[in-house]
């Protein structure tokens, strides 16, 4: 872009912009030795900043792209109490005399690019009755007005001077500006409203400056304002037409002059009257405008709310003696402490950074090899070079030749091999040469020649740092550059430089590389059909296409404006690491994440879905806003299990600018929505993106009352359960044993969670409390899991050889019952103590990692023990199907396949409660809400499960129970021959046989003479009772290996066998009782058969 500075024979060119002038002072010592020095900047830290002053004199566009380059910013005017301690700091680092200072709103309103304010400057040289500028608009009838403008008054003559003068049919001084040079030096301004006359009131000095004021005036009691570089300076009311009792609107369809005053429609004008100076920068309003619009018009930014005429050359028509020129200066913030002066004055300057931007760019310098920088420079040679040190740039202008050389060195070390990754220094030394090549500009028509290749190297160097392998290079130095949009807002700027290229036989210029597109191109709005305002791009997927247009309805619209011919600057990135890098959670902050309103679904996420793209309309290199419709193609389709919404944003610079930005979706919607693509409308001109919005089906009020009912309801019944269980086992004295103590810590376990859960919801509204309740319901959940495993373990050392004493497993099981769970929890609180707990309930933060530390476990416990259970169902299917074919070798198939489906059965249920098989159901709940009712209802009974299975249908249980009737029965009978000889006498005077039966005379027959009688088993316990039993044919023709027991424990049956002998001798009538059920162990790894 030529930039065009004019030079001290036109006094009133000189520039607005900001420097300290009161408050900040006082380089004066080490500004002296600073500068004899050339760059050597001071910095000075603060808790969030560090400040760089630099001593040596720059004007503010140098000064500004040296901030810029190092990756810092100019300093901002300080506002409010920012001002007192950043002055103390100054002159505590005894810094006096002024600086540049950047613009506030220009930043908050603008991406960086945008801050240089382009207008056109109407140069009235002196009085004449000829030069004059009507406005190209049609005006309404105004009930309300404002009208602001920059200007510069001639003091060479003191005369009365009209600024503008509206007129209609009806009334030729309908609204009119007029002012002079008093004696005091001051310029005074009058106000004329359907003729009526305002006194004339100081507004500001005359000093050859450029001052921004503003007119006000509304039909309601006729009340106007003149505003004056930001401050009121004069307001009154009963300024109307026929005074305040019948106010009258301004009217419509008048005639809109700059520099004269109309003594008829649109002309004879006087020279005494007209004015000489310079105006730029007119708007007006259809309404009044509030001091803090006032205050944001005057630092450039348009107010478009009833914006009747906005500010052009093209919407003027300029009579031929007014000489017309284009500027660029730097709009002015805040009032107190701060003057103006020329932008090309040099002065000191001070560069803000970040502190952790700052610290990371020196960690980045000291970290690299060099590895790209220093092939970079050694192919160079005589170019540019990359700088080995971000902190050594220069503020200087780098030619277009140079610019190229660079690039394509710069290109053709990115495409080689031995370098695929960038490091983090790389990155951001690469990204400086791109800061300094987008500043470059075209001094001679020769050099156009040359911006096109230079385009070129420009968009491949962009692509080749977007690759996909940098993208956590990108991550690493996102605090440093604002984030990777950083490098579209250069390619903006780059692209504004292709502008010269187009003539009247090119109007339109593409680069197009595979992911990344630049294209700028020339729309002539005279000609009868409009169009050509669409952007297409083909994407690398075969058959998907972008696009960007812009309507034609605003073609014509800003035909009517009357604008001949407009720039159109169009951008493309493809989907990319620039995309998965935009799609972190700070970069959908600014989306508003609401879920629906039913309470169906439940936000999870905004991920950036589609290729970015931009368009730009710039007329007079001054950017137009209009609407723009486009179209993008989706690229994140792997949310199988999700619901995504699209949603239409662009990325606004402005928010959070430390950032770099953030999405917004202020003026754009979605039109349509296809699977694979949406179109979109925005009411204004950027980079636009379709974000997907991830959303997980959430269940409806009513479904979650129901499964907070079912869950209470269920943990009770199961709590229940379970304390009864565990009484159970300790009053009826089921004999003691491994398998009994690994079931009552289990039953513990579980109880004492289910119990936490069931009233967990009470202690949410405490923090506290809700956090102790977490902790302990993490602790009890895990211990249950954790006895869970042991029970496999248990049934594990059953099924195969564990060389193991009793003691040590039971010193191992009770580590892994309790101590595992408690190491867990420590852990996870020690390093993760702030987000330890979810927002709405007292259990862990499933939105961190945290829940892992619950689920991990979880799911090892129930993969050993799927494998233990289909290890035990194989034996046990084994085993019946030997012993099958040993009892009932002549049954039939069908027989045999229900036997070996009962066997394989029966070890399912019985261990599925105390293996926690039955959470696995879990894994399908956000599949579907009937799979949540199937897990609350066999996890929240599980408890009941447990009771029926290890109580109720338990035979040692039930034998245990039948023991302590036996024996109150026995005691009972005290009628019976010496009862306290047969219980306590230590000899034994009598043993029995039982059992036995004669046999018939055909097994006689078959049995051979040397045949002894079967095996006899000798049963012995406390007391004086023997008995040999006969070993059935179910113990004789055993299987090697017997299937294990599932729910019966270990025992003696002497005593229940001496019970039931006894009260059959004392009383022939207990022979009625049931035959007791002797139990037979085999082996140490063996079961026990009932």
């Amino acid at each position: 872009m030529v930039r065009r500075d004019l030079r001290p024979n036109y006094w009133f060119f000189s520039f607005l912009v900001l420097i300290l002038s009161r408050s900040l002072f006082a380089f004066a010592a080490l500004a002296k030795n600073q500068t004899s020095k050339g760059f050597a900047p001071v910095t000075v830290e603060t808790s969030g900043h560090m400040y760089e002053y630099v001593a040596t004199a720059l004007d503010w566009w140098h000064a500004d792209r040296y901030c810029e380059q190092r990756f810092a910013l100019l300093l901002f005017e300080p506002q409010g109490s920012e001002q007192a301690s950043f002055s103390k700091l100054l002159q505590s680092q005894h810094i006096r005399g002024s600086v540049w200072l950047n613009e506030r709103d220009g930043v908050l309103h603008k991406p960086k690019q945008r801050r240089d304010h382009v207008v056109p400057v109407l140069v009235f040289g002196e009085k004449t009755d000829t030069k004059y500028v009507k406005v190209l608009s049609d005006f309404p009838a105004l009930p309300a007005v404002t009208a602001c403008a920059h200007l510069q008054w001639d003091t060479s003559t003191q005369e009365i001077a009209t600024v503008f003068s509206y007129a209609v049919p009806a009334f030729i001084n309908e609204f009119q500006l007029r002012g002079f040079v008093d004696e005091e030096g001051f310029v005074r301004f009058a106000l004329i409203v359907h003729g009526h006359h305002s006194p004339y009131l100081p507004m500001f000095h005359a000093d050859r400056q450029w001052h921004h004021f503003c007119v006000t005036w509304q039909q309601e009691n006729g009340t106007w304002s003149i505003y004056a570089d930001g401050k009121r300076r004069a307001s009154a009311s009963g300024l109307c037409a026929a005074g305040p009792s019948a106010p009258q609107a301004i009217y419509g369809q008048g005639t809109f002059i700059i520099g004269q005053d109309q003594d008829s429609l649109g002309g004879t004008f006087k020279e005494k009257e007209s004015f000489s100076g310079n105006i730029t920068d007119l708007h007006i309003w259809q309404k009044v405008l509030s001091a803090e619009q006032i205050e944001k018009v005057r630092s450039c930014s348009v107010v478009e709310q009833d914006l009747v005429f906005e500010w052009s050359s093209n919407a003027l028509q300029v009579e031929s003696s007014v000489q017309e020129v284009t500027l660029q200066f730097l709009c002015p913030v805040g009032s107190s402490g701060f003057s103006y002066a020329s932008c090309l004055q040099s002065l000191p300057f001070i560069c803000r950074y970040r502190k952790d931007a700052y610290w990371q760019l020196k960690k980045a310098q000291l970290e690299s090899s060099h590895s790209l920088v220093g092939r970079v420079n050694t192919l160079a040679e005589r170019t540019a070079q990359i700088l080995e040190n971000i902190f050594t740039s220069d503020a200087q202008d780098m030619n277009l030749s140079v610019a190229l050389g660079a690039l394509d060195v710069l290109a053709t070390v990115l495409r080689e091999r031995e370098t695929p990754v960038l490091e983090s220094f790389d990155l951001l030394a690469v990204l400086q040469l791109l800061k300094q090549v987008s500043d470059v500009e075209v001094q001679e028509r020769e050099d156009l020649e040359m911006l096109e290749q230079l385009g070129q190297y420009y968009v491949e160097v962009t692509e080749l740092i977007l690759e996909q392998q940098n993208m956590e290079t990108w991550s690493s130095v996102s605090q440093v550059i604002g984030g990777p949009m950083a490098v579209v807002e250069l390619c903006d700027r780059m692209v504004s430089h292709l502008a010269p290229l187009l003539t009247a036989g090119r109007t339109k210029i593409t680069i197009q590389h595979r992911n990344v597109g630049l294209e700028v191109r020339k729309l002539e709005l005279n000609r009868k059909e409009l169009g050509g305002g669409t952007y297409l791009v083909k994407s690398p997927e075969k058959g998907r296409h972008d696009l960007i247009e812009v309507p034609t309805e605003e073609l014509q619209r800003l035909k009517a404006r009357g604008l001949r011919r407009v720039v159109v600057k169009n951008m493309w990135f493809g989907y990319g690491s620039l995309q998965r890098s935009l799609s972190s959670t700070d970069g959908s902050a600014a989306i508003q994440d609401v879920a629906a309103s039913d309470g169906g679904q439940k936000y999870l996420g905004t991920t950036v879905g589609t290729a970015v793209i931009s368009s730009t309309l710039l007329s007079d290199y001054q950017e137009i806003s209009t609407s723009v419709r486009y179209r993008l193609q989706h690229h994140v389709q792997d949310l199988p299990d999700k619901l995504v919404g699209p949603v239409c944003a662009f990325w606004n610079f402005s928010l959070s600018p430390d950032a770099g930005g953030m999405w917004s979706t202020a003026g754009c919607h979605v039109v349509t929505s296809l699977s694979d693509s949406t179109a979109c409308f925005c009411n204004h001109t950027t980079n636009f993106a379709v974000l997907l919005q991830v959303y997980e089906m959430q269940r409806t009020a009513k479904e979650e009352l129901t499964l907070q009912t079912l869950t209470f309801i269920g943990c009770g019944v199961s709590f229940c359960a379970l304390i009864v269980t565990f009484i159970l086992f300790l009053a009826v004295g089921v004999p003691k044993s491994e398998r009994t103590t690994v079931h009552k810590n289990l039953i513990f376990a579980l109880a004492a969670a289910e119990a936490l859960l069931m009233f967990s919801e009470l202690a949410k509204t405490n923090q506290v409390l809700c956090f102790i309740v977490t902790a302990f319901l993490h602790l009890f959940f895990m211990a249950a899991f954790s006895w869970m495993l042991v029970e496999g373990l248990l049934l594990w050392s059953k099924v195969v050889a564990v060389n193991m004493s009793e003691d040590r497993r039971m010193k191992f099981y009770y580590v892994t019952g309790w101590g595992l769970p408690a190491i867990i929890v420590g852990v996870t609180l020690a390093t993760s103590f702030n987000k330890y707990v979810a927002d709405n309930h007292c259990w862990l933060n499933v939105q961190t990692n945290v829940i892992w530390a619950f689920v991990g476990p979880v799911l090892f416990i129930l993969a050993v023990n799927t494998f233990v259970l289909f290890r035990v169902v194989m034996v046990t299917v084994s085993s019946a199907r030997r012993r099958s074919k040993m009892l009932t070798p002549n049954s039939s198939l069908e027989t045999q396949i229900g036997t070996q489906l009962w066997a394989m059965a029966k070890p399912v249920l019985v261990l599925l409660p105390v293996l926690g098989l039955t959470w696995v159901c879990g894994v399908f709940v956000h599949l579907s809400i009937v799979w949540a009712y199937v897990f609350i209802v066999l996890n929240s009974l599980q408890g009941l499960y447990i009771f029926l299975v290890y109580a109720i249908y338990n035979s040692e249980v039930r034998n245990a129970i039948q023991r302590m009737k036996d024996k109150k029965k026995a005691l009972s009978f005290t009628n019976c021959s010496h009862p306290i000889n047969y219980l306590s006498s230590p000899r034994n005077t009598t043993s029995w046989e039982t059992g036995k039966r004669s046999p018939s005379a055909a097994e006689s027959a078959l049995s051979s003479p040397g045949q002894k009688d079967p095996p006899v088993k000798n049963i012995t316990n406390r007391g004086n009772f023997g008995a040999k039993i006969p070993m059935g044919i179910s113990s004789i023709m055993s299987p090697e290996r017997p299937a294990v027991e599932l729910t019966a424990f270990k025992s003696s049956v002497s005593k229940q066998g001496m019970l039931r002998l006894f009260s059959r001798r004392c009383h022939p009538e207990a022979s009625q009782l049931s035959s007791p059920q002797w139990t037979h162990e085999r082996g140490r790894n063996g079961g026990i058969w009932e």
